[in-house]
């Protein structure tokens, strides 16, 4: 009978991941949790492009290519990222949208390009990405599910494994309660913090912070933002505006 690996060889284990996992990340001013390196990321992200690009219909207008790609490349260099690729394709969908996978790849719906007002909105929508790629969200969000996983594990261990009434409910609970508890703020923390990061590309590059508020006014009177924010994986748009005003005023912009 084979012997299950003790609850002390599960914690030190663990304890041994996350503190060689951490690292300072001088854009966020932080510490952060990763165990995924980046060319793993950047593989994952290069498999995913592929299908968004065979999924997706590409939008044909020359114009909202042209402009995404413009003000894109113009606001990575500004914040010195142009030593890496970045590849911006604009897909043709009604829903104000975007999004950036790890690589570099940004996909920015068509009908996000026209309900922005100018280039400056258009500048804050790109450098939010352009955010989450240099501050590593995904690899953090990857490895805090990770962990996660490995917590539960153990937990369910304890219980008596997966098969007994303890191991069920505490599998059932802890993943309930890591979603709701855990994984969704840090989540909603992410997005603020590419809201930040993003401000200073857009600033950087020579386009109005300010105008980051008013996309996000504008947004909200879209009614983008309808859930309740505690079970969203986003901020609500009037939190998002309140995080973008204090600190675009902190800045003296």
């Amino acid at each position: 009978m084979l012997r299950r690996p003790s609850l002390a060889l599960f914690a030190v284990l663990a304890s041994t991941a996350a503190l060689s996992a951490c690292a300072y990340n001088a854009e966020l001013g932080r510490d952060q949790f990763a165990v995924v390196d980046d060319a793993a990321l950047a593989r994952s992200g290069e498999q995913a492009w592929g299908q968004a690009l065979r999924t997706g219909k590409i939008s044909q207008d020359p114009r909202l290519n042209a402009r995404v790609e413009r003000v894109g490349q113009r606001v990575v260099t500004a914040a010195g990222l142009a030593d890496r690729p970045w590849d911006y394709v604009v897909f043709d969908n009604p829903v104000p949208n975007a999004f950036v996978l790890p690589g570099g790849h940004v996909g920015v719906n068509s009908g996000l390009v026209q309900l922005v007002d100018n280039d400056d909105q258009l500048a804050a929508v790109l450098g939010h990405e352009a955010a989450h790629v240099v501050a590593r969200h995904a690899a953090e969000r990857y490895s805090q599910q990770m962990s996660t996983q490995l917590v539960l594990a153990i937990a369910q261990a304890a219980a008596g494994g997966g098969t007994s009434d303890g191991g069920k409910a505490v599998s059932a609970l802890g993943g309930a309660g890591a979603q709701v508890g855990f994984l969704l703020p840090f989540s909603r923390k992410h997005e603020l913090e590419a809201d930040r990061l993003g401000v200073d590309f857009m600033q950087r590059a020579g386009y109005r912070p300010r105008e980051a508020v008013a996309l996000w006014r504008k947004m909200q009177a879209q009614g983008g933002s309808n859930r309740a924010e505690f079970t969203s994986t986003h901020p609500s748009d009037a939190t998002r505006i309140q995080a973008l005003e204090t600190y675009i005023a902190s800045r003296g912009w």
